[in-house]
């Protein structure tokens, strides 16, 4: 092989198996994290067949981890976290407490010493971001509530983890080879993040000034090169000063350059840019953790394995489940957000990988944690589509029932709008569940024909500012058959189903049939293969977004060319056809 040969026939053969078993996995239905791990594994001295140098891919996980970092930097949005501090900030601390502590325990327990047992604990607490992110986005749950209050947990999760990175040299210095007392371990805690609070400082001095000064400059040029190269060189810079010269992880330093990228004029710009080189090299990170990986592992500690899997599959998840119950919200909610946080990722194996570099923990258990990501990723997205199914279960344990929703329904009964309280036998004769853009618009057409409505929604401030208003409105999860009873739907002529969350559609549908067979339901549909399903369960007219975009589009190229009224519904009419939805009977006039 001619020299220099190494570096590309190593990234090439990373990348193309990488993107082979991707695209394996996501053949599967799983996520491609389990694709690049598995890559990894097959590069790794543990497998036969090419052997990857560890040292290049080392240097490739480096930029990876810089990357990733900045990007979570420029995504963290404080606005979002305040705005479900009161569930996630409790919640957050309370899982992440519990599973480090049984993390611990069950480590030191099995045989691996304090430091190990500390880092395992606290790994198997943190779930990723790529997977609930891909999982909510699947399930149309992603600008939900639900999906709020899951997001809003990740960023606590990820703030979590940037301190556990400034404390990881005070845990290296007390359980590192060297072992050191406990004078000397504050000694060394407090100088790590003095260190830190010297690098913020300076990046914020930075960051508030020159920063902003300099992408403007660069925007100005319009030249996206220039703007590319110098956002890869702001995060590698600040992640490469902050090694070498304040003595702590790059990761750190390119955490803070993302922050304060994120709050500058250009920072879309700069995340759009700065997500595909995070995408590219997060694949050789997810790759690099993979060759480290050794099948000795599991098999000398299958009961380590088993109960680092019970602690991110079913301890977390439950501790969830309850915190959010107890926080008087939706059984649903408290159900869709626990089972999104059922697997671990990259910021386990970030920690993972700072560890093994001072020597806290050693390459067993960061297989582990490979193995436990690999099994949890991929049961994950498929339990998650049992929301239904475990909340239907719930409801049919009667005694459970009575006490899982028993705290969500006091909160919904208190919302009620004086209106309703007034007229407890008023008949509404349509119902909107979800109040967004498409509840909206529903709802002022039906007043202007003065048909009598009540709206459903899970947003406490929408509910209060309607019932003010003297709209009838209940606060509360429209799937929970109390609330379509206290809304009155065994009388309601019309029932408006606008939630995007294909799961609650569905339960919603199949409550209000079971309480009144003769309702009209109108529910919308995001793509055309939900349309079957949902006619099945009884909906009465469907709005499919992927065929109205199709036809939207359409009538626009059809005015744009200058085509008549006639001649645009001939077309709308074969669009329906080949889209299946000619049975729809609404008529598109095209404005003069």
């Amino acid at each position: 092989m001619q020299e220099g040969l190494g570096f590309l026939v190593n990234l090439s053969v990373s990348l193309v198996l990488a993107l082979v078993l991707g695209l394996a996995a996501q053949r599967f239905r799983l996520s491609p994290i389990i694709g690049y791990l598995l890559a990894g594994i097959a590069l790794g001295p543990c497998t036969p067949g090419f052997v990857a140098d560890p040292k290049m891919a080392h240097d490739f996980a480096e930029v990876g981890v810089i990357l990733i970092m900045f990007g979570v930097g420029i995504h963290l949005n404080f606005k979002d976290l305040l705005a479900v501090r009161r569930i996630v900030i409790p919640g957050c601390i309370s899982q992440v407490l519990v599973a480090s502590v049984l993390g611990t325990i069950v480590a030191i327990s099995l045989g691996m010493d304090g430091g190990a047992s500390i880092v395992l604990g606290i790994s198997v607490s943190i779930a990723s971001t790529v997977v609930v992110i891909h999982i909510l986005t699947d399930n149309d749950l992603l600008d939900t509530s639900q999906g709020h209050i899951a997001i809003g947990w990740l960023i606590l999760q990820d703030i979590f983890t940037v301190f556990i990175l400034v404390a990881l040299p005070g845990i290296a210095s007390f359980y590192g080879q060297s072992g050191g007392s406990g004078e000397a371990v504050i000694t060394k805690l407090a100088w790590a993040m003095a260190k830190f609070a010297g690098l913020t400082i300076l990046v914020v001095i930075i960051g508030r000034k020159a920063i902003p000064w300099l992408l403007n400059f660069v925007a100005r040029t319009r030249s996206r090169e220039l703007f590319i190269l110098t956002i890869l060189s702001l995060a590698l810079a600040i992640a490469t000063i902050s090694a070498a010269l304040f003595d702590v992880s790059m990761a750190l330093g390119a955490f803070l350059a993302g922050i304060f990228v994120g709050q500058t004029e250009v920072s879309h710009q700069a995340a759009a840019d700065a997500l595909p080189m995070r995408d590219a090299f997060a694949v050789l990170f997810f790759v690099s953790v993979g060759m480290l990986f050794d099948p000795k592992a599991i098999i000398e500690q299958p009961l380590l394995l088993s109960g680092l899997l019970a602690i991110i599959m079913v301890v977390n998840p439950l501790t969830a489940f309850l915190v959010i119950w107890f926080l008087r919200y939706s059984v649903r909610t408290a159900i869709t957000v626990a089972l999104s946080l059922g697997q671990i990722g990259e910021f386990s194996f970030l920690l993972a990988n700072e560890a093994m570099g001072l020597e806290i923990i050693s390459a067993k258990g960061h297989s582990l944690l490979v193995a436990c990501a690999l099994i949890a990723i991929a049961v994950n997205p498929p339990l998650f589509g049992t929301i239904t199914q475990i909340e239907q279960w719930l409801r049919r344990k009667k005694h459970i029932w009575r006490i899982l929703s028993h705290r969500s329904r006091y909160k919904e009964k208190w919302l009620l709008s004086s209106r309703l309280d007034q007229k407890p036998t008023t008949k509404y004769r349509a119902i909107i569940v979800g109040y967004g853009p498409v509840g909206q618009t529903a709802s002022r057409i039906l007043k202007d024909f003065d048909i009598p409505l009540l709206i459903i929604d899970l947003n406490v401030d929408t509910i209060r500012n309607l019932t003010e208003s003297g709209q009838a409105a209940i606060y509360g999860d429209a799937s929970q058959r109390e609330i379509l009873i206290t809304a009155g739907v065994q009388k309601a002529d019309y029932l408006l189903v606008t939630i995007p969350d294909i799961l609650t559609r569905t339960a919603v549908i199949v409550t209000a049939r079971e309480l009144n067979p003769e309702i009209h339901v109108f529910t919308r549909a995001r793509y055309l293969k939900e349309r079957v399903w949902l006619e099945e369960m009884g909906a009465t007219n469907i709005c499919i977004e992927e065929a109205e975009t199709a036809i939207g589009c359409a009538i626009q190229i059809l005015r744009e060319v200058g085509a008549d009224d006639n001649q645009i519904q001939k077309e709308i009419q074969e669009i329906r056809a080949a889209l299946g939805t000619h049975n729809q009977n609404e008529r598109y006039i095209a404005a003069p």
